[in-house]
C-alpha cells in the first residue's frame, strides 16, 4: 500500500458500489432494485484504483521496476 491516496480512493469507491446496491435491496421497497451495472461499474473502477500508483510515485518507489 505504497500508493496511499489511490488505494484509498479504490475502497472507498468499491464500498460505495456495495452499499448503494444494499441500500436499495432492503430499503423495504419491492419495487427499488440495485443497478447491478452500476455497481460493477464501481467495483471495477474501485479495482482499477487500487492497483494504480499515485502521481507522485516512481516505478522505483513502489518496486515496479523491472531493472532490479
Amino acid at each position: 500500500m505504497k500508493s496511499t491516496r489511490t488505494t484509498i480512493a479504490g475502497i472507498a469507491t468499491i464500498l460505495s458500489a456495495i452499499l448503494i446496491a444494499l441500500a436499495a435491496m432492503f430499503d423495504s421497497n419491492p419495487a427499488t432494485v440495485a443497478d447491478w451495472g452500476v455497481v460493477f461499474a464501481g467495483v471495477s473502477t474501485g479495482i482499477g484504483l487500487l492497483l494504480a500508483r499515485d502521481n507522485d510515485k516512481s516505478s522505483e518507489d513502489v518496486g515496479n521496476s523491472k531493472h532490479q
